[in-house]
Order: structure tokens, then sequence, then C-alpha cells
């Protein structure tokens, strides 16, 4: 059964336990690496099948607003910055409308 099919947390954790185990055995460098990386963030994977939230929504919004600063190579004031954002994180529709 794949980890996130898990509802208890108990189960989850020996699922886990089971894999870890077998991955740093098996004597395949890339699958220890990665073995050790998922226990280094065992705490953010538990987070997740607890709660279901990600960062992502909060690190897509972060990357677009470093990008418009990027582009813009400085704003003159803070409300032109917030006005720049808005625009390009706002889903504005900018296309003129046929009459």
């Amino acid at each position: 059964m794949p980890l996130f099919d898990y509802v208890y947390e108990a189960e989850a954790r020996r699922h886990c336990h089971r894999w870890y185990n077998w991955a740093t055995h098996s004597r395949l460098q890339p699958v220890v690496e990665v073995a050790r990386t998922l226990k280094a963030r065992l705490a953010n994977t538990r987070t997740y099948l607890k709660h279901g939230v990600t960062n992502a929504a909060g690190e897509s919004f972060n990357a677009k607003t470093q990008w418009v600063k990027y582009t813009a190579r400085g704003f003159r004031n803070k409300e032109n910055f917030k006005t720049a954002i808005y625009l390009h994180c706002g889903s504005v529709d900018m296309t003129p409308s046929q009459t």
C-alpha cells in the first residue's frame, strides 16, 4: 500500500520504518541517499499526512513577487510595487473587450 493511502499515523510510521530499513540495506547508493533525505524530512511528511496542506501556494506567490521585482529593476515607491504585484498575480484580464 502506498504511504499516502494510510489513514492512521501509526500504520504510516510502521510503513516508513520498514521501507527505510529496506532502503538503507539495499546497497544502492542513490536509494540510501533518498532514504536518508526522507528520514530527515519525516516531520514535514507527517504534518502533510495529518493536515493535507503544504506551503506551495505561498512559495508560488513569493516566486511571482520576486519575478515582478526583478523584471522591474526597482520601483519608485511601494505603491507602484503593490500595483505591479496585483496586476501580475491577481488574474486580471487586461484584454480589451470587443464592442
